[in-house]
């Protein structure tokens, strides 16, 4: 298997410059499905803070994006976003999902690229010291190796992508998917499919977990926060935000990604 060891912007600038709305479109419409089954399963409240980044920049003739932050009972933080430039060749999508501290099924994280050829990482994100925790591991994440293994072994067209940040690589879990693709059909129906496999299966975990003991739930809570703030702000893609917006408003995005200026309460 080939592998992709380089950062976003360097991705980006040693291509050419594509019109790639038509996948950016495919790519939408994959993630709005998957959150159609999210919205299902959970209560959910827009967060207000989000309101302000329903559409910046100047989509389609210049950069853009749009970024909605939801919280609910069982939801600590779920972002739906994506921010590029389509017609430039490059957007980068995300749906999120960080639980409350009510179970401990691992959040969902999931994120789609074009710059312009695909991208894609999902995982299942740790909430716990998977080398401690062995019966963590044994529920969450060894079920899932087998198809893991299968994926890399089947599909040679794909290529993994190896942060050059070692704090990215760090989040990464042992049944992480994060590959570079050729952009075409057959390829994203293989993304559709592992994602929505991924989400059914999440929701079910979510739905078997036993509750956290109360005493216990400010802990996990707190470590959440941390994590999902240091993954956001350590993010070296964040730089091409700042390309096309500039700092003031790429920290702006950033804070929305964990919550920082959130104004509903945390469940």
């Amino acid at each position: 298997m080939k592998e992709t060891l380089q950062h976003v912007e360097q991705m980006v600038d040693e291509s050419p410059v594509v019109d790639v709305t038509e996948t950016f479109h495919r790519f939408g419409d994959i993630l709005t499905g998957l959150k159609a089954k999210i919205d299902a399963r959970f209560e959910l409240t827009r967060d207000p803070s989000s309101e302000a980044l329903e559409s910046y920049g100047n989509p389609p003739e210049s950069p853009g994006g749009r970024l909605a932050a939801y919280t609910g009972p069982e939801v600590d933080w779920m972002v739906h976003s994506w921010l590029g430039n389509p017609t430039a060749g490059f957007a980068n999508l995300h749906l999120t999902v960080w639980l409350g501290p009510q179970v401990r099924v691992p959040h969902l994280g999931i994120a789609l690229l074009v710059w312009p050829e695909g991208w894609f990482y999902v995982d299942s994100i740790p909430r716990t010291n998977l080398l401690a925790d062995g019966e963590y591991y044994d529920s969450y994440y060894e079920p899932l190796n087998e198809g893991w293994l299968a994926v890399r072994e089947e599909n040679p067209q794909l290529e993994w992508f190896t942060s050059r940040a070692g704090f990215i690589r760090t989040s990464l879990s042992p049944t992480a998917h994060c590959y570079s693709f050729p952009r075409e059909d057959k390829n994203i129906d293989l993304v559709e499919r592992l994602l929505t496999e991924h989400v059914d299966r999440w929701l079910g975990w979510v739905d078997a977990a036993p509750p956290v003991p109360e005493e216990e739930r400010a802990e996990l809570a707190a470590t959440d926060l941390a994590t999902r703030r240091n993954i956001a702000e350590r993010d070296p893609a964040n730089v091409m935000g700042v390309r096309y917006f500039g700092q003031e408003t790429t920290d702006r995005l950033v804070r929305a990604l964990w919550g920082g200026d959130r104004e509903l309460p945390r469940p």
